[in-house]
């Protein structure tokens, strides 16, 4: 059986230090609008963290109100992964 591809890319990701070299490979297996989804996406989530209102968030980032209510509805898992790589963030730089 092979490996999921997504968990081997997050376990190449997790063994590397290098910034840099993620954010080129990164760059190079997304299209540009993929790219921009995901920073979008990971904008929007960071401003929820941060308890910026949602129809704010849909005014500065150009978005959906349904956009940021999936983003605000994974936030709100207690075991959710936007959780908890938000909080070792905040934890790591505070």
């Amino acid at each position: 059986m092979t490996k999921d591809p997504i968990c081997e890319i997050a376990g190449i990701f997790a063994r590397s230090r290098d910034e840099d070299l993620i954010a080129g490979f990164l760059r190079q297996i997304l299209t540009d609008d993929e790219s921009r989804a995901v920073a979008l996406r990971w904008q929007l989530v960071r401003m929820l963290y941060d308890r910026v209102p949602q129809r704010e968030i849909a005014r500065r980032l150009g978005v959906s109100l349904c956009k940021i209510t999936r983003g605000s509805r994974e936030l709100k898992r207690r075991d959710g992964a936007f959780s908890r790589i938000l909080k070792a963030e905040e934890t790591t730089h505070g």
